[in-house]
């Protein structure tokens, strides 16, 4: 490896150096799907309430239904929403759905199945033990119980118990503010008519789905022309704008072409490295500058569609989430075994495109595709994981371990 090259492992140690969440916001409930909670969330009431009804039914003294059939008046009603007033006696029942207070003096509910009604009168026909049916005050959660813990992404199921306990809104940590451009006199949008020499414009489409997978907020700077001031106003607009990152794939070179790194010097950009020991995606640039008062990360990506999108996957997906403060796992490689065997790798880091699935026993296993070449973003798409094989790995063996990025849940 020559030394100007960068390990793919140290690079990407620089790019979440004091990588952190950003400042927190309060967000409705209705909002806050997939956001981090920023810090520890208690209950602000008890669920349930009140001694609640698990079934429709008659609720009654447990004394009275010991033994079967038993005869009981009925004195009134319960239902969800409207409770019961009075208290129920010896010989006496109520009419009580699921969800309803159990009355004042009741302690049971027989379920309707095991009843028969004439009128104001009920036959219990099954003893009944005390207790039945009925759920006690409190047995979900009590009112200061901390049910949700900072860090804790907030998925269906969190949303709904934050809802039970009574949040309208909750603390999470702000989406970082991801600007991305294109650059490029040769890019074309998708549909438009190119010219010589000029091709239709990918990078940022499966960039931009990545921000957004990952929980970033995307600030479109569109496609800029190979000219210093294109650049320097679309940074500037970046800046002004609250960006957090600004991630461009093309330019990222150091060729008489290559405008990027110049255009973020000029906003006092210092960089960390310029290109890294990583197949794909060797031309990547980092570095970091000063506004208002913030950090702000920059990030080159080459302009090869398949380099650009798995060093997205390898720098910036880590980056977007450490940043928005999602656990770190969420963005890492994971275990998995091979499902061929492969020759010893050279002096970079591999990342193979490649197949996945689950074995019997749940393990994930991957089997990158035979060709590798990066210009072929057909076989990017038919990818379901990056197979990441560190510098100098020896030979390897079907069915030895190996670390690999998803791209798609298997």
């Amino acid at each position: 490896m020559r030394d100007d090259l960068v390990p793919a492992a140290q690079a990407l140690a620089i790019v979440l150096d004091g990588a952190a969440p950003l400042e927190h916001e309060l967000v409705p409930l209705a909002s806050a799907h997939g956001r981090v909670l920023a810090s520890d969330l208690a209950a602000l009431r008890t669920q349930p309430p009140f001694r609640a009804s698990a079934m429709d039914g008659y609720a009654l003294r447990g004394a009275d239904a010991q033994t079967a059939p038993v005869t009981l008046g009925i004195i009134g009603e319960a239902a969800a929403g409207h409770p019961f007033a009075g208290s129920v006696g010896n010989g006496e029942a109520v009419r009580i759905f699921t969800g309803a207070p159990v009355p004042d003096g009741a302690d049971t509910v027989q379920m309707q199945e095991n009843t028969s009604r004439d009128g104001d009168r009920v036959t219990i026909l099954k003893p009944v033990a005390t207790g039945h049916s009925v759920r006690a005050a409190g047995l979900d959660f009590k009112t200061g119980d901390t049910l949700l813990k900072a860090g804790d992404v907030l998925d269906p199921q969190r949303l709904s118990l934050a809802a039970s306990m009574n949040h309208p809104a909750v603390p999470v940590w702000r989406r970082p503010r991801i600007a991305l451009a294109a650059t490029g006199d040769e890019l074309r949008l998708p549909g438009e008519t190119t010219g010589p020499g000029e091709i239709i414009a990918s990078n940022t489409f499966g960039l931009a789905a990545l921000i957004a997978w990952t929980g970033g907020e995307l600030h479109d700077l569109g496609i800029l022309a190979d000219k210093p001031a294109s650049l320097d106003t679309a940074f500037r607009n970046a800046l002004d704008s609250g960006a957090d990152v600004i991630v461009t794939t093309g330019g990222a070179s150091v060729g008489d072409h290559d405008l990027v790194k110049p255009a973020f010097e000029r906003l006092g950009a210092r960089f960390a490295f310029t290109k890294i020991a990583m197949r794909p995606g060797k031309p990547l640039i980092f570095g970091t500058l000063e506004h208002g008062g913030r950090t702000v990360r920059c990030l080159g990506i080459a302009g090869n569609p398949v380099s650009s999108l798995i060093a997205g996957y390898v720098f910036l997906r880590p980056l977007v989430a450490a940043l928005g403060g999602y656990p770190p796992a969420a963005a890492a490689p994971i275990d998995a075994v091979l499902g061929c065997d492969l020759p010893a790798n050279g002096d970079r880091e591999d990342h193979m495109r490649a197949g996945a699935r689950r074995l019997s026993a749940g393990t994930l296993e991957v089997t990158p595709f035979a060709i590798q070449d990066s210009s072929m973003l057909g076989a990017l798409a038919r990818a379901d994981a990056i197979l990441v094989r560190p510098p100098f790995a020896p030979p390897a063996r079907k069915g030895d371990p190996c670390r690999a990025l998803l791209m798609r849940q298997i």
